[in-house]
């Protein structure tokens, strides 16, 4: 598996983490965990998004990755 790849998987993952965190957010009781979830969700946006830009410059370095 390439590095691009790999990167790509890491970024699917996270995306998935970002949804969860969310949805227990939303769903949660718990005020204290209400905010805990949203607040890891912020961060988990921030980790998406730098991950996204390391995907697009993977793929701008080595164009024979963009797109897979």
């Amino acid at each position: 598996m390439t590095i691009v790849s790999n990167v790509k998987q890491c970024l699917t993952t996270v995306k998935g983490i970002e949804a969860e965190l969310s949805s227990l957010a939303l769903n949660s009781l718990d005020e204290n965990a209400t905010k805990a979830f949203h607040m890891a969700m912020l961060k988990m946006g921030d980790i998406k998004d730098d991950l996204q830009t390391r995907v697009y410059e993977l793929e701008r370095e080595e164009p024979q990755y963009k797109g897979s």
